[in-house]
């Protein structure tokens, strides 16, 4: 039986214009209807080559980087003081780089260079994107690992075959036609395709559509995982959870004693820990010491994570960890013009490898994604969980105030989930 250890995320991007009407005789639905199936990969068509998988790894550091830097655009941002921050980097790097297949000029660079590609090829990072979908969606049993996409077009409107074709190829999308002069109509029909997606995680996240949109752009990535060791839930117990100073909240407090990776980090103030899935997906919690977070957070990058990685040992743990189950709505276009995508937003874009028919520019770009933690991994495996403990004492790890979390994929060293846990029950 599945735990209810639920991950799951999107990027929507929506993409609008000063509406034109359509070309007499253009008849959409000839073409979305052969792209409404998932076509990943045909049957005559081979896997992704061992160049994507190097492209894939090419990724890699450029990806981190960029989850550090939004991480903390979202964390700093004024409306963030005290709230949960919860996002999936990979997820929104995806969506943006599929937004790159249709940009051209200085458009895809600006996209570009605020992901940190600007060294590299397009069809680099086409294919290592498509590669790294390839290794998600083949994770064992023990997890379910899925990334994907969707285009939302509008009825009548024509859309440049070779983008279509592409964004299925390598991002493993799915195309469908929407009535958006009808936007509660068509809200209801992306919200849809969304909670299918998500396994009914995310079901309400599209409204107050523009009756002028022309497409919107869907990124989703979802995640359920066991835990390697599960916890048992006859140790859950009341406790309290300091979110600042003057607010504390109980939580319902998990706790297992067993054998983790673990590192005690003093230049940065901070006690690292990995407490793996079934599978090659483990979370790394980073808890700063008492008072510490907003150095961690400021100075925290990838190389604190390969070191904290290179420096990690395995040692007897007390655990103790909050139950929570959080949602996080991201708004990023602030954001992304900070990081210097400016064109995507303004009357100077140029997306047109996407569409040639009339002019249009990205309006919105909106990012969910809920996190849920509990004891569960597989019922019955708790019995036969046999540990052998040394005799000294256990390390005691309290996650009894705010800490980070981050849902790394071990074989692409991907950065699935990131996010900061302030108060869990909220």
């Amino acid at each position: 039986m599945w735990g209810k250890i639920y991950y799951s995320v999107i990027a929507a991007l929506l993409v609008a214009m000063a509406w034109a009407a359509p070309h007499e005789g253009h008849d959409h639905g000839s073409h979305t209807a052969e792209h409404h199936h998932h076509l990943h990969h045909g049957k005559d068509e081979p896997h992704p080559s061992h160049d994507g998988e190097d492209a894939c790894h090419l990724l890699a550091p450029h990806n981190a980087d960029f989850a550090f830097s939004l991480y903390k655009k979202l964390a700093f941002h004024p409306d963030a003081k005290g709230k949960n921050v919860f996002f999936s980097p990979v997820g929104i790097s995806m969506a943006l780089s599929m937004l790159g297949v249709g940009a051209k000029g200085s458009t895809l660079s600006q996209i570009y260079s605020s992901l940190g590609y600007s060294g590299l090829q397009a069809s680099q990072v086409n294919e290592g994107y498509e590669h790294l979908i390839h290794m998600l969606g083949h994770s064992q049993e023990a997890m379910q690992l899925e990334a994907g996409a969707g285009v939302a077009i509008r009825e009548g409107f024509k859309v440049v075959d070779q983008f279509l074709k592409d964004v299925q190829h390598y991002y493993n999308s799915e195309a469908f036609s929407v009535d958006f002069s009808k936007p509660e109509i068509a809200a209801e029909e992306i919200n849809k395709f969304i909670a299918k997606k998500t396994h009914d995680k995310i079901t309400n996240m599209v409204k107050d559509l523009d009756s002028d949109m022309v497409m919107m752009l869907i990124n989703y990535m979802y995640f359920r995982g066991k835990w390697d060791k599960p916890f048992d839930a006859k140790l859950t117990h009341k406790a309290d959870f300091k979110v600042d100073e003057n607010t504390t909240v109980q939580v319902d407090m998990m706790k297992r004693t067993g054998r983790y990776d673990i590192y005690q980090d003093p230049v940065n103030q901070t006690t690292v820990m990995m407490v793996p899935y079934k599978g090659n997906t483990s979370m790394m919690i980073v808890l700063p010491d008492e008072g510490k977070m907003k150095e961690v957070e400021e100075s925290i990058c990838r190389h604190h994570l390969k070191s904290w990685h290179d420096k990690l040992f395995r040692s007897s743990v007390d655990l103790f960890l909050p139950k929570f189950s959080i949602t996080a709505t991201s708004k990023l276009n602030d954001i992304l013009q900070d990081m210097g995508m400016t064109d995507a937003f303004s009357d100077t874009a140029d997306f047109s490898g996407m569409t040639e028919e009339v002019k249009v520019k990205v309006s919105r770009v909106v990012h969910q994604a809920v996190l849920s933690v509990d004891e569960k991994g597989t019922e019955a495996a708790a019995a036969t969980t046999i540990e052998i403990m040394p005799m000294s004492l256990p390390d005691n790890v309290m996650l009894n105030r705010p800490f980070l979390v981050l849902i790394v994929e071990d074989t692409t060293k991907s950065i699935l989930f990131m996010g900061k846990i302030t108060n869990p029950t909220e």
